[in-house]
């Protein structure tokens, strides 16, 4: 063979040897990337769920706008997505017992609702025998194959369910109109109003009788057992008594947060929750994290190059996996994003509140900020830019007397000047602390 040409073959060798050394050591990258839809028709996603860590659905909701609908799938974890499936329905909801069998619903009022049904991973749906062909079907929740249960308004609305997969179904409620529901086990559940006179209301007979528990509905509700439990509209709340009574919870609010609130979460555990449904002032979607069931919330915005003003769908499958997505996409994160961690490293009583200087200093793009408490005494630390804003808040929460660290993860921010503060309040006085130092990124 020609020297040149063998020459030639193993430059090109090389230089693909690099590009693809280069692919795996740097993808998948860090923190949150973006990812994009296909084009939609300028429809909605009016829901989403990944199955794994590749394997991911989502529906298409118009308001009625037009006449198509779309299923979606990806198979490498919403890096692409493609059309499965074109209808003239609006749909709702869309739920998978696994890789293999899923569920969506949805309807259009000239032409009825339609309860569609795949087993072959969205390959082919074909339809499964909805309770009544003139209902719009708002939710549903499914626990098995035989088990499904519908929340459905107009007249002749309320919540149906079947026990053998659609062939009969039996209507367990007919007050109002519910728009959502959440059935934990065959026995207890919640269904939600949201027009009309709100209110959250529960089951714990398997839907054949329903008390009120709340005098407002819900957009998520969750539980990780039979006792405890999250619900959004808005405002987070938790309960301990099975949805008997509801604690609201604090969100963080203020500097560059517009709207506070939460619509759509995702639990990993009783401690782990995300949420979502926050709107910056830095056109710049905010995703909600806890790590300790919901007592304190902390944020994260995703990259600044990323302008995704709302996100309004959250699902982690595991602490590395999650994705939060919006009108047009989403972002993905395969590390658990940029999450602040705090840990006490002693107990030992200190003598006074303090605040000391982050180390390193400079630093890329990690950092460790220590401080210190005498008495028990309710914590908050903000990380500000060289002009004032708000970018982070590390911490909110009441904490016990001793020695902290707190970590933080700039490869977010750009290089330059920032301020980290914090502000202690006695925890059973009215003694403050307040203290502000300087730190520097450098990439």
């Amino acid at each position: 063979m020609d020297k040149n040409k063998i020459s030639s073959i193993v430059f090109n060798f090389a230089i693909l040897a690099i590009i693809i050394s280069f692919n795996f050591s740097n993808n998948p990258p860090s923190g949150w990337y973006q990812q994009f839809l296909p084009n939609l028709n300028n429809n909605l996603i009016s829901d989403i769920i990944f199955i794994d860590s590749l394997n991911g659905f989502g529906v298409t909701d118009n308001n009625f706008s037009n006449d198509t609908g779309y299923i979606i799938k990806t198979t490498n974890g919403g890096d692409n997505w493609n059309i499965v499936f074109i209808d003239n329905r609006d749909y709702k909801a869309i739920a998978f017992i696994d890789l293999n069998t899923g569920y969506v619903c949805g309807a259009k009022p000239s032409s009825g609702s339609r309860l569609l049904k795949t087993t072959n991973s969205g390959l082919n749906w074909f339809n499964v025998n909805p309770p009544d062909p003139f209902l719009v079907l708002d939710d549903m929740s499914v626990l098995n194959e035989d088990t499904i249960w519908l929340a459905s308004d107009g007249t002749a609305g309320g919540v149906f369910r079947t026990t053998n997969g659609g062939t009969n179904w039996i209507r367990q409620s007919s007050a109002g109109d519910p728009d959502k529901i959440y059935m934990f086990n065959s026995r207890i559940g919640f269904i939600g109003f949201n027009g009309g006179t709100p209110t959250t209301r529960k089951t714990t007979n398997g839907g054949f009788n329903w008390f009120t528990v709340l005098n407002e509905g819900f957009s998520d509700i969750q539980s990780v057992d039979s006792l405890t439990g999250w619900k959004a509209r808005g405002s987070m709340k938790k309960s301990t008594d099975g949805g008997l009574t509801w604690i609201t919870q604090t969100l963080p609010s203020g500097g560059n947060i517009a709207i506070s609130e939460i619509i759509k979460f995702s639990i990993l555990n009783s401690d782990t929750l995300w949420g979502v449904g926050a709107v910056s002032n830095l056109i710049r979607g905010l995703i909600y994290i806890s790590t300790d069931g919901g007592t304190t919330w902390n944020y994260q915005l995703p990259d600044t190059s990323i302008h995704i003003p709302r996100y309004y769908h959250v699902q982690f499958i595991n602490k590395q996996n999650g994705w939060a997505y919006s009108i047009g996409g989403g972002v993905h994160t395969v590390s658990g994003g940029n999450t602040t961690s705090i840990s006490q490293i002693s107990s030992a009583i200190p003598s006074d509140f303090k605040l000391y200087q982050n180390y390193p200093n400079p630093f890329n793009p990690r950092t460790v900020i220590p401080f210190s408490l005498k008495k028990k005494a309710v914590v908050r630390m903000y990380i500000y830019d060289i002009t004032g804003k708000e970018i982070q808040r590390l911490v909110v929460g009441d904490y016990n007397a001793g020695e902290y660290e707190v970590d933080f993860m700039g490869k977010y921010s750009s290089s330059g000047v920032y301020f980290y503060r914090i502000e202690i309040t006695g925890d059973s006085s009215n003694e403050k602390f307040t203290e502000t130092r300087r730190m520097i990124l450098l990439k």
